[in-house]
């Protein structure tokens, strides 16, 4: 796990209703060995009680964002047998939305809009569009470290 993941992983288990799963494996196919082409790694599982939601983080500080994109894309491709996949091996409620989450530097998001947009994410494609949040908001002095207050709650706090 690279600094930033850790740092990521920090922000999102400060949501008390938050449970984290890094580097978690995510394979397609049943069985003891991945198959080459079937499975990923992802960098960080966040499952929200709260809203009652399962995210599949990546962070990158990279300025190009291509490994990024190519992992979405590849995402994108296998939607529906991801998804079926991580209700199975992880056993999530087939009814809770599985969601990408984006953890990346502001400046770098121009780069990655662009080339999210030259992707084709479509409501065709199964894959909802991915959440984003700039690293710089994610680092401990800019939230309550033992009781992060998650974006959607904050809307329905009084």
């Amino acid at each position: 796990m690279d600094y930033f993941q850790g740092v990521v992983a920090e922000y999102l288990r400060a949501d008390r209703s938050m449970f984290v799963n890094p580097e978690i494996l995510l394979q397609l196919d049943e069985g003891v060995g991945p198959k080459k082409g079937r499975f990923w790694y992802c960098d960080l599982m966040a499952v929200s009680f709260r809203e009652r939601s399962v995210y599949l983080c990546e962070v990158t500080y990279s300025t190009s964002a291509s490994a990024l994109i190519k992992r979405l894309g590849s995402w994108r491709t296998h939607w529906p047998e991801l998804k079926t996949a991580i209700c199975r091996d992880c056993n999530i409620a087939s009814d809770w939305p599985i969601l990408p989450w984006v953890f990346l530097p502001e400046t770098h998001k121009a780069v990655y809009d662009r080339k999210l947009l030259a992707l084709g994410l479509s409501k065709h494609s199964g894959m909802p569009a991915p959440r984003f949040t700039a690293l710089e908001g994610v680092v401990p002095w800019k939230y309550r470290t033992w009781d992060r207050v998650s974006e959607a709650h904050k809307s329905h706090s009084p």
